[in-house]
């Protein structure tokens, strides 16, 4: 722009001030070329009303800044409010992961209550029957007449072992009655084949502790020991012939692996047996070495020890026979069959124990 005033305004802002008397020539050159003429007074007016406005200017540059500022700051207090935000979710987070270890010590705490009570109470079982064996009411847990806290222990446990079986039979036998989905059923079997496991195991650990006991068979009813005293538990292979009729229908290929691991149990039960024979003789053998009658057997008697030791093995070799052989018949059947399977192991042996109960509690005839 090449207006006067403009060219005065940008010299001021520009801070290059000129003599009065230059602006009095500018003013006669301005006149010379025709223009109208402006008084020195007139300029002076408008310089002073221009110095104004450019005050008014910068007095309005905060405002405009203000505002400015202000729209920039909105992003700003939404990132702090945001922060804000995470802070205290970070800290409610921490409020929850303390109260969760605190419930899992206060839970562990309890655990540990419930096991000395439970430590406290066999113990003092341990010591009734310690005093029962005292007072001659029982004789059959030790044949040496001396309380074995490991044979008292396992009659315990299998107690508590049976009445879950009863339970987990009861289980199976409404959920075959019910529509069930395989993946519920199997949940029922994998369970029912670990309470097995169970079994056996405990029975391990008896062995070690009184083999002769467990072989015998006191801890079970006298119809189970008349039916399943094959070196202290069943025959794999005379179970297999009382669940096979229970399992229909069966394919063919499924019939042929169970005919065949049938057999395969008779074979292996046929060597132990034998191996249980020999080893008979060999302990009467020892036993009955030497003058029989002269009072002095304690040679024979260390020799027939060291030679009973192969008696703990030969139990656990049939358990784990035991346990192959229900392996084996859960992986030829179905879900569903094998459901039906443990259904009818868990009954016939109910049946056992209650054929015992019946014949305990028929009435005798006097003579």
């Amino acid at each position: 722009m090449n207006s006067p005033s403009t060219q005065f305004f940008t010299s001021r802002r520009m801070n290059i001030y000129e003599p009065f008397h230059q602006i009095s020539s500018w003013v006669e050159d301005y006149h010379d070329d025709g223009c109208p003429n402006i008084s020195p007074s007139t300029v002076v007016e408008l310089e002073e009303k221009i110095d104004n406005q450019s005050e008014d200017a910068s007095e309005g540059a905060p405002a405009y800044s203000n505002k400015y500022d202000q729209e920039a700051s909105k992003p700003i207090d939404k990132i702090q409010r945001r922060l804000a935000q995470n802070r205290e979710a970070a800290r409610k987070s921490r409020m929850r992961k303390k109260a969760y270890v605190q419930q899992l010590e206060s839970s562990r705490l309890k655990l540990i209550q419930l096991e000395q009570g439970l430590e406290h109470a066999r113990q003092q079982i341990l010591d009734c029957m310690q005093g029962l064996y005292v007072g001659g009411v029982i004789d059959h847990l030790s044949f040496s007449g001396t309380v074995n806290s490991g044979i008292a222990a396992f009659e315990m446990e299998y107690g508590h072992w049976v009445e879950e079986q009863n339970r987990q039979t009861c289980e199976l036998r409404t959920a075959l009655n019910t529509q069930i989905t395989d993946e519920e059923l199997r949940i029922l079997v994998d369970s029912g084949m670990s309470h097995y496991s169970d079994l056996f195991r405990m029975k391990a650990r008896a062995a070690k502790t009184d083999v002769f006991y467990l072989m015998s068979g006191m801890w079970k009813t006298s119809a189970e020991r008349l039916f399943s005293s094959w070196i202290g538990g069943f025959r794999p292979s005379e179970l297999l012939k009382v669940l096979l009729p229970q399992l229909d229908p069966l394919t063919d290929p499924q019939v042929m692996d169970v005919c065949y691991l049938e057999q395969s149990c008779q074979q292996v039960e046929d060597a132990l047996s034998q191996g249980m024979d020999r080893l008979q003789q060999t302990v009467a053998a020892t036993v009955g070495a030497g003058q029989l009658g002269e009072g002095s057997y304690v040679p024979q008697l260390n020799n027939a020890m060291e030679k009973l030791e192969a008696l703990v093995s030969f139990v656990n070799q049939a358990d784990h026979l035991r346990q192959e052989a229900l392996q084996q018949v859960h992986g030829i059947l179905t879900t569903r069959q094998a459901a039906r399977g443990l259904l009818a192991l868990g009954e016939y042996f109910q049946r056992l124990r209650a054929l015992s109960s019946l014949w305990a509690s028929r009435p005798h005839e006097h003579a």
